[in-house]
């Protein structure tokens, strides 16, 4: 695989052909470049490379910063890193140690570890957002019709119904980061939308907002589309 230095470390990059008339960069979940070049003709992708090294030097430490919430060796709860260690057996079932900041997933087969977790994070995540959300509704001084986890992908959203529903990995996240998404969405049932009004209620209730916001924009979400990571 070809690979681009950076000054201080190197980059492997792969090529692949898109749909698009257009040549465009993306970082993967490993860190590694892919370039998609025009469906048609074969730009000299090295000296494209070359020209754009400030952007890819930004574009790689932005992404190399963002904290991925699930890979293949390890997860997060509450905001901490825990290494995922698999143990054959027959029943399957998961422990986790806080201390040592270790899950051990037992199970006859490994593929089922993401199961696993998934349950895992649906409990936590459903515990916790059904009592803060009553609350920190109190606080915001409004009543949702409706509070539930479920499998999206957003980290939540508010209908015009009044119902409030949640990530499932919410558990994943530092508290002060969950109280900012349930905060959010609270504050969508007095203004449905981003207006400037919207944010001077959400700031009433929720001083540095804007600092939790760009905390939460580094948590990186699992995909079940998401390669091994």
């Amino acid at each position: 695989m070809p690979s681009l230095d950076l000054g201080n470390r190197k980059i492997d990059y792969s090529v692949v052909r898109g749909r698009s008339s257009s040549t465009y960069f993306r970082f993967k979940p490993d860190l590694t470049l892919e370039v998609i070049i025009p469906k048609r003709g074969t730009p000299d992708v090295d000296r494209l490379l070359r020209s754009k090294l400030g952007m890819v030097r930004r574009e790689f430490f932005r992404a190399s910063r963002n904290r991925r919430i699930l890979t293949q060796d390890s997860m997060m709860l509450d905001g901490v890193v825990f290494d995922l260690e698999f143990m054959p057996g027959t029943s399957d079932r998961l422990t986790v140690d806080h201390e040592g900041r270790i899950v051990v997933v037992e199970s006859h087969d490994r593929r089922s570890v993401r199961e696993l977790v998934r349950r895992l994070y649906l409990k936590e995540s459903s515990a916790y957002v059904v009592r803060r959300t009553a609350e920190l509704a109190r606080a915001v001084g409004v009543r949702p019709s409706r509070v539930d986890v479920r499998e999206i992908g957003k980290w939540g959203y508010c209908t015009r119904g009044g119902r409030l529903s949640f990530s499932w990995q919410m558990a994943a996240l530092p508290e002060r980061v969950r109280d900012y998404v349930i905060y959010h969405e609270l504050v969508h049932l007095i203004h449905f939308d981003h207006s400037s009004a919207f944010k001077k209620s959400l700031k009433a209730v929720c001083p540095d907002f804007r600092d939790r916001e760009r905390e939460l924009d580094t948590y990186v979400p699992y995909n079940r589309l998401d390669p091994p990571g």
